[in-house]
Protein backbone atom coordinates (compact mmCIF):
# COMPACT_ATOMS: atom_id res chain seq x y z
CA UNK A 1 0.00 0.00 0.00
CA UNK A 2 1.52 3.20 -1.27
CA UNK A 3 1.17 6.64 1.63
CA UNK A 4 0.49 9.46 0.01
CA UNK A 5 3.43 11.75 -0.15
CA UNK A 6 1.77 15.14 2.05
CA UNK A 7 0.69 12.30 4.44
CA UNK A 8 4.06 11.11 5.20
CA UNK A 9 5.76 14.41 5.44
CA UNK A 10 3.29 15.70 8.03
CA UNK A 11 3.53 11.97 10.20
CA UNK A 12 7.23 12.44 10.01
CA UNK A 13 6.89 16.82 10.94
CA UNK A 14 6.79 16.62 14.27
CA UNK A 15 5.20 20.56 14.24
CA UNK A 16 2.28 19.44 11.89
CA UNK A 17 1.13 17.09 14.19
CA UNK A 18 1.74 19.05 17.02
CA UNK A 19 -0.58 22.53 15.14
CA UNK A 20 -3.14 20.14 14.84
CA UNK A 21 -3.15 18.87 18.73
CA UNK A 22 -4.52 22.53 20.43
CA UNK A 23 -7.30 22.54 17.82
CA UNK A 24 -8.86 19.52 18.79
CA UNK A 25 -8.59 20.41 22.73
CA UNK A 26 -10.28 23.82 22.05
CA UNK A 27 -12.93 22.20 20.86
CA UNK A 28 -13.45 20.12 23.49
CA UNK A 29 -13.11 22.56 26.11
CA UNK A 30 -15.90 24.57 24.24
CA UNK A 31 -18.35 22.26 24.20
CA UNK A 32 -17.50 21.39 28.43
CA UNK A 33 -17.73 25.64 28.71
CA UNK A 34 -20.99 25.62 27.00
CA UNK A 35 -22.38 22.93 29.09
CA UNK A 36 -21.51 24.70 31.87
CA UNK A 37 -23.15 28.13 30.80
CA UNK A 38 -26.24 26.12 30.09
CA UNK A 39 -26.13 24.49 33.52
CA UNK A 40 -26.00 27.90 35.14
CA UNK A 41 -28.48 29.71 33.24
CA UNK A 42 -31.31 26.56 34.25
CA UNK A 43 -29.92 27.22 37.86
CA UNK A 44 -30.77 31.09 37.32
CA UNK A 45 -33.97 30.30 35.57
CA UNK A 46 -35.12 28.07 38.70
CA UNK A 47 -34.02 30.75 41.23
CA UNK A 48 -36.29 33.59 39.65
CA UNK A 49 -38.84 31.21 39.22
CA UNK A 50 -38.76 30.30 42.83
CA UNK A 51 -38.52 34.19 43.57
CA UNK A 52 -41.48 34.79 42.08
CA UNK A 53 -43.59 32.35 43.21
CA UNK A 54 -42.62 33.69 47.07
CA UNK A 55 -43.76 36.63 46.30
CA UNK A 56 -47.30 35.20 44.58
CA UNK A 57 -47.67 33.91 47.87
CA UNK A 58 -46.64 36.91 50.15
CA UNK A 59 -49.01 39.24 47.77
CA UNK A 60 -51.71 36.81 48.06
CA UNK A 61 -51.53 36.44 52.41
CA UNK A 62 -51.12 39.87 51.88
CA UNK A 63 -54.25 40.54 50.06
CA UNK A 64 -56.42 38.12 52.51
CA UNK A 65 -55.29 40.20 55.64
CA UNK A 66 -56.25 43.21 53.86
CA UNK A 67 -59.58 42.06 53.36
CA UNK A 68 -59.56 40.33 57.21
CA UNK A 69 -58.87 43.85 58.46
CA UNK A 70 -61.51 45.45 55.69
CA UNK A 71 -64.08 43.34 57.23
CA UNK A 72 -63.32 43.90 61.09
CA UNK A 73 -63.27 47.70 59.97
CA UNK A 74 -66.66 47.50 58.37
CA UNK A 75 -68.51 45.66 61.30
CA UNK A 76 -66.75 47.90 64.26
CA UNK A 77 -68.31 51.18 62.06
CA UNK A 78 -71.24 48.85 62.21
CA UNK A 79 -71.34 48.52 65.81
CA UNK A 80 -70.55 52.34 66.63
CA UNK A 81 -73.38 53.68 64.35
CA UNK A 82 -75.82 51.34 66.53
CA UNK A 83 -74.24 52.65 69.89
CA UNK A 84 -74.88 56.20 68.49
CA UNK A 85 -78.34 55.26 67.68
CA UNK A 86 -79.23 53.63 70.96
CA UNK A 87 -77.89 56.41 72.89
CA UNK A 88 -79.78 58.60 70.70
CA UNK A 89 -82.54 56.93 71.59
CA UNK A 90 -82.09 56.87 75.19
CA UNK A 91 -81.44 60.11 75.40
CA UNK A 92 -85.13 61.08 73.84
CA UNK A 93 -86.60 58.55 76.17
CA UNK A 94 -84.95 60.28 78.99
CA UNK A 95 -85.84 64.01 77.66
CA UNK A 96 -89.43 62.81 77.54
CA UNK A 97 -89.64 60.85 80.84
CA UNK A 98 -87.44 62.85 82.91
CA UNK A 99 -90.22 64.32 85.42
CA UNK A 100 -91.69 61.39 85.32
CA UNK A 101 -91.16 60.48 89.10
CA UNK A 102 -91.62 64.24 89.56
CA UNK A 103 -95.57 64.13 87.69
CA UNK A 104 -96.45 61.07 89.71
CA UNK A 105 -95.52 62.72 93.19
CA UNK A 106 -97.40 65.44 91.88
CA UNK A 107 -100.65 63.29 90.97
CA UNK A 108 -100.59 62.12 94.68
CA UNK A 109 -100.76 66.43 95.53
CA UNK A 110 -103.58 66.68 93.31
CA UNK A 111 -105.10 63.69 94.53
CA UNK A 112 -105.46 65.42 98.10
CA UNK A 113 -106.47 69.24 97.20
CA UNK A 114 -109.28 67.70 95.10
CA UNK A 115 -110.19 65.39 98.34
CA UNK A 116 -109.85 68.87 100.56
CA UNK A 117 -111.92 70.92 98.27
CA UNK A 118 -114.77 68.05 98.41
CA UNK A 119 -114.85 67.79 101.96
CA UNK A 120 -117.08 69.53 104.59
CA UNK A 121 -115.14 69.24 107.59
CA UNK A 122 -114.00 71.98 109.96
CA UNK A 123 -111.31 74.69 109.71
CA UNK A 124 -109.35 72.80 111.52
CA UNK A 125 -109.88 69.71 109.54
CA UNK A 126 -109.44 71.68 106.58
CA UNK A 127 -106.01 73.02 107.94
CA UNK A 128 -104.83 69.65 108.73
CA UNK A 129 -105.55 68.54 105.18
CA UNK A 130 -103.47 71.70 103.69
CA UNK A 131 -99.94 70.67 105.94
CA UNK A 132 -100.75 67.11 104.60
CA UNK A 133 -100.75 68.18 100.65
CA UNK A 134 -97.91 70.99 101.68
CA UNK A 135 -95.85 68.10 102.96
CA UNK A 136 -96.66 65.57 100.23
CA UNK A 137 -95.65 68.93 97.46
CA UNK A 138 -92.62 69.10 99.78
CA UNK A 139 -91.51 65.42 99.59
CA UNK A 140 -92.17 65.44 95.88
CA UNK A 141 -89.79 68.36 95.31
CA UNK A 142 -87.16 66.25 98.00
CA UNK A 143 -87.35 63.60 95.11
CA UNK A 144 -87.15 65.81 92.47
CA UNK A 145 -83.89 67.47 93.55
CA UNK A 146 -85.79 70.77 94.62
CA UNK A 147 -84.82 72.54 97.88
CA UNK A 148 -85.69 75.60 99.04
CA UNK A 149 -83.83 78.78 99.47
CA UNK A 150 -84.42 80.04 103.25
CA UNK A 151 -81.56 82.34 104.18
CA UNK A 152 -83.10 84.15 107.12
CA UNK A 153 -80.53 85.61 109.28
CA UNK A 154 -77.70 84.49 107.04
CA UNK A 155 -75.47 87.14 104.93
CA UNK A 156 -76.22 88.54 101.89
CA UNK A 157 -75.32 86.43 98.78
CA UNK A 158 -76.19 87.64 95.58
CA UNK A 159 -75.89 84.61 93.96
CA UNK A 160 -78.60 83.10 95.92
CA UNK A 161 -80.55 85.71 97.12
CA UNK A 162 -82.53 89.25 95.23
CA UNK A 163 -82.55 92.07 97.44
CA UNK A 164 -85.68 93.82 97.44
CA UNK A 165 -85.43 96.35 99.83
CA UNK A 166 -82.95 97.32 102.69
CA UNK A 167 -83.94 98.78 106.15
CA UNK A 168 -81.78 99.88 109.17
CA UNK A 169 -81.48 97.43 112.02
CA UNK A 170 -79.52 97.25 115.36
CA UNK A 171 -79.81 93.69 116.11
CA UNK A 172 -78.36 92.64 112.63
CA UNK A 173 -75.06 93.39 111.42
CA UNK A 174 -75.17 95.04 107.96
CA UNK A 175 -75.97 93.06 104.70
CA UNK A 176 -77.71 90.30 106.93
CA UNK A 177 -81.03 89.22 105.53
CA UNK A 178 -83.55 90.09 107.85
CA UNK A 179 -86.73 89.24 106.18
CA UNK A 180 -87.65 86.65 103.78
CA UNK A 181 -90.28 88.38 100.94
CA UNK A 182 -90.50 84.76 98.55
CA UNK A 183 -88.61 81.54 99.48
CA UNK A 184 -85.92 80.95 96.62
CA UNK A 185 -85.64 76.85 95.09
CA UNK A 186 -82.19 75.46 93.73
CA UNK A 187 -82.50 71.90 91.59
CA UNK A 188 -79.68 69.71 92.26
CA UNK A 189 -77.30 72.73 93.00
CA UNK A 190 -78.07 75.06 90.38
CA UNK A 191 -80.77 77.93 90.91
CA UNK A 192 -84.26 77.97 89.79
CA UNK A 193 -85.49 81.16 91.10
CA UNK A 194 -83.63 83.14 93.94
CA UNK A 195 -84.96 84.11 97.03
CA UNK A 196 -86.81 87.54 97.69
CA UNK A 197 -85.49 89.30 100.79
CA UNK A 198 -84.83 92.33 102.51
CA UNK A 199 -81.33 93.17 103.77
CA UNK A 200 -80.64 94.84 106.90
CA UNK A 201 -78.16 98.14 106.89
CA UNK A 202 -76.68 100.10 109.60
CA UNK A 203 -78.77 102.56 111.37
Amino acid sequence: MTVPNDERERALDPRAAASETPEAEGGEGQKGQNGRNGQEGQQEEERRTSELEALQKALAEAEARAAEHKDLYLRALAEVENIRKRAARDLEQAHKFAVERFATDLIAVKDSLEMGLVSSGSIESLREGTEATLKLLSKAFENAGLTEIDPRGEPFNPQLHEAMAVQPSTEHAPNTVVQIIQKGYQLNGRVVRPARVIVSKES
